[in-house]
């Protein structure tokens, strides 16, 4: 198949379809002139003039508007079929909106699990930021925390904390048997100190007059608890492989924020790759800790 230049198809048909020259370089991104000898080295191929020049512009030949409509529905062609497999390769893409602990310490050990069933999908995952819905967030699902969202929310993790520990912080303290040892011990907190004075009201107990260090997220909190710094409460759902390790330990079973949950939320419309996406998270949720309560 033996065509013309592109680059004088593209300089002719933005040059017929204005049937101006300045407006097609402003088009193009190139002096009227480059445009000109564009135009004429398609005209030298062809054999045929496309334009008559006259001094107050160029007016397109019979033989040049009826090529000029050729190429035009070609390109047009070009491009509706380019869309269309971009627009195929963006729907395989699945954006998740997530709190980073939940990435760090729950989805990352399994994700590779999701990417050996479908690794055409690619997952794109951004920080909730707050966001209540996954609209809100700009994505496909959103996984937040807290009490139950207003609506179409499903819990998929718990969110009931317990004290909890690294055996170091014990070997250089002591041990713990007692709540009410933890009146003397070095509390973390994850925020504010208002999930540790709620643990200590449900169990009869005043809470300590000190506070010790707040940490505004939960992957310090974890940094510092796991090098030994003390006794924070823990969602026991994203700490599960560090239990099972023997980096933390539980102190105490009883709970508190047993009423909270992390909440998989959907947009209202969701791509085949989104629903599968889903679908694993409820699956793989489903073989973790149940929520509480």
């Amino acid at each position: 198949m033996k065509l013309p230049p592109l680059p004088s198809l593209r300089a002719f048909e933005s040059a017929a379809r204005n049937e101006n020259f300045r407006q097609a370089a402003a088009e193009l991104g190139m002096t009227p002139a480059a445009v000109s000898q564009h135009v004429r080295s398609l005209e030298d191929w062809l054999g045929v003039s496309l334009f008559e020049r006259r001094a107050r512009g160029v007016r397109l030949t019979p033989a040049g508007r009826e090529f000029g409509k050729a190429v035009t529905a070609g390109f047009g062609t070009i491009a509706a079929a380019a869309e269309r497999l971009t627009a195929g390769a963006r729907s395989r893409t699945v954006r998740l909106a997530c709190l980073p602990s939940v990435v760090t310490h729950w989805l990352a050990p399994r994700l590779p699990r999701f990417r050996a069933a479908h690794p055409d999908i690619q997952v794109a995952i951004s920080y909730a930021a707050g966001a209540k819905t996954a609209s809100e967030a700009a994505a496909d699902l959103l996984i937040q925390h807290g009490t139950r969202p207003d609506t179409g929310a499903v819990p998929i993790l718990s969110g009931a904390t317990r004290p909890t520990c690294a055996p170091v912080y014990l070997h250089r303290r002591g041990p713990i048997s007692d709540p009410r040892e933890l009146l003397e011990a070095d509390l973390l907190h994850d925020e504010s100190p208002a999930a540790w004075r709620r643990w200590f009201a449900e169990g009869g107990l005043e809470s300590p007059r000190e506070a010790g260090p707040i940490f505004a997220d939960f992957n310090l909190l974890l940094s510092s608890l796991t090098a030994g710094l003390g006794v924070a409460l823990c969602p026991t759902a994203l700490i599960a492989d560090e239990l099972s390790k023997g980096k933390l330990e539980i102190l105490f079973d009883r709970p508190t924020d047993v009423e909270k949950a992390y909440w998989l939320t959907e947009a209202a419309s969701l791509s085949p790759e989104a629903v599968l996406m889903r679908d694993w998270l409820l699956a793989e949720a489903a073989v973790a800790i149940p929520p509480d309560g």
